[in-house]
């Protein structure tokens, strides 16, 4: 199936909208249309992100300033329906909602026109708004980067402190980060060739606690590579370079699973596992397992992502060939697990006669029976996005790489991805921003008693059957981060 086949017109009077756009016009009230190679992607960059996560953040810190606990998953049924659950904030999902303050921040100060809002085209009071909210839920990860008993430091640490740093210039962001990344370090085992990644797996079937006879390794760990990469660079400290490269290469060998290559070429297509336990002693492979997938020989579409994501990023600083290859062969297969599902995963389209939708909305599991949610099968759009993030990346790698012509497809993939997403798991219930006469910002639901706290719906956090603690086909708070971050991709390569 084509990539086209989801391509998308604006709603409403397109030839309008898309002829202001073009000679660069806006209103006041809204910025220039966002088309991309035909696709077009206003939602990315609509009042309702601002305001989704503005609502939030105001809300999220009643009864909990300073922050406890933060924003992880938006249930569509049952007597929570379209409340944020909040989580403790030494979970492993902590950095993704401050990330998604300063991700918008970052925008507004980068690109203020690709904002919609009813300020009048003065992005100020929401800054001042972002950043003060920012500060807010970022203060007690400066405590958090001092941990040694996670791997998940990038995830808790970077998405805040980078903005932080790079465009606050604040010294303290930086420090975080490189203290994150030492920490991060020090589970390293150079037998093994690999950073620890959990030091317990506990399921209905087994559970793996010994730190002296089991070393845990899993799939998503590479995307914190690229916190020991940048810490490396701005420390001179090359032995957080070098553990993360060493990683990288393990994981290659280990976690990578050869497949045929249907395009007829000769690099082969790489799924992924998801968990592999480690000997610390002798450093060889124990046993594979999954934590959040069907099984341990299925192919977990977040695992997949993760894996497209963090190759691509560790391509991006050690320009490796074999690290191109590997997100190359990843993101092959990923696409074509996306193409070849089932004819359930498509559904009629909610606007366009004709068209269908859903396509590009990966199952939670590539291998798992389909369970049907009352809307076709079981997804995790968060999947979708992070792989659309790391096919971005990709894209610009192959381009520099004299590869034009997989490098346009796969940016054409990523978009392709993007907006089916925004077809299939938009949340109908949007929000709205309110600006006061005396500079002040809020905000709340477009329609009264519509709420849905996340962007996205369709996550799936963990389906694992023998997983203690299950939740499906819910808002996820990275889904949305990385929903926003991909909107920031594509205006720093210049693409709107």
């Amino acid at each position: 199936m084509a990539p086209s086949a989801v391509i998308d017109t604006a709603p409403g009077d397109a030839a309008g909208i898309a002829a202001t756009a073009k000679a660069g016009k806006a209103t006041a009230s809204r910025a220039p249309t966002a088309i991309v190679a035909g696709i077009y992607l206003d939602e990315l960059f609509e009042e309702n992100i601002a305001a989704k996560i503005t609502k939030t953040a105001i809300h999220g810190l009643v009864s909990n300033d300073p922050p406890t606990a933060y924003p992880e998953y938006v249930l569509q049924t049952g007597s929570d329906t379209g409340k944020y659950i909040l989580r403790e904030a030494d979970f492993w999902t902590c950095g993704f909602f401050p990330g998604s303050i300063y991700s918008l921040a970052e925008r507004l100060v980068k690109f203020p026109h690709r904002v919609l809002s009813k300020a009048d085209g003065n992005t100020q009071p929401l800054l001042r708004e972002l950043w003060r909210l920012g500060e807010k839920w970022a203060e007690p990860l400066y405590k958090t980067a001092e941990r040694t008993d996670t791997h998940d430091m990038s995830f808790m640490i970077q998405p805040s402190m980078r903005v932080l740093w790079e465009v606050a210039g604040q010294q303290r962001a930086l420090d975080a980060i490189v203290t994150a990344a030492r920490a991060l370090f020090s589970r390293n085992n150079e037998t093994v060739g690999a950073i620890r990644s959990w030091d317990v797996l506990d399921q209905h079937d087994v559970k793996i606690n010994s730190l002296t006879d089991d070393f845990l390794v899993i799939i998503d760990s590479m995307c914190n590579l690229d916190l020991l990469f940048y810490a490396s660079v701005h420390t001179g400290d090359t032995r957080l370079w070098n553990a993360a490269v060493a990683h990288a290469t393990t994981l290659r060998k280990t976690h990578l699973r050869p497949q045929k290559n249907t395009r007829g070429g000769q690099a082969p297509f790489y799924s992924t596992i998801h968990v592999i336990n480690f000997d610390p002693k002798a450093g060889g492979i124990k046993e594979k397992r999954t934590g959040q997938g069907y099984e341990a020989a299925s192919t977990w579409a977040r695992g997949q992502a993760w894996a497209i994501l963090g190759y691509s990023q560790t391509y991006q600083w050690t320009k490796m060939p074999e690290f191109l290859e590997a997100a190359v062969g990843l993101a092959e297969y990923f696409v074509y697990r996306l193409e070849t599902s089932p004819a359930e995963v498509e559904l009629r389209h909610t606007r366009h006669e004709g068209k269908t939708m859903g396509r590009y909305v990966p199952l939670w599991d590539f291998d798992a029976p389909l369970d049907d949610t009352g809307r076709g099968p079981l997804r995790d759009s968060s999947a979708g996005v992070i792989a659309a993030n790391g096919m971005l990346l990709l894209s610009q790698f192959l381009v520099a790489a004299g590869r034009g012509e997989e490098g346009e497809r796969f940016r054409l993939l990523s978009l392709t991805i993007v907006r089916d997403t925004l077809d299939f798991s938009l949340a109908a219930e949007k929000a709205e921003l309110v600006f006061g006469d005396n500079g002040s910002v809020s905000a709340r639901d477009t329609e009264e008693g519509a709420r849905f706290d996340a962007i996205l719906k369709n996550a799936t956090a963990n389906h694992n059957s023998q997983d203690h603690k299950r939740y499906w086909d819910h808002g996820l708070v990275y889904g949305d981060y990385y929903l926003i971050e991909f909107g920031n991709r594509l205006l720093k390569m210049g693409l709107l």
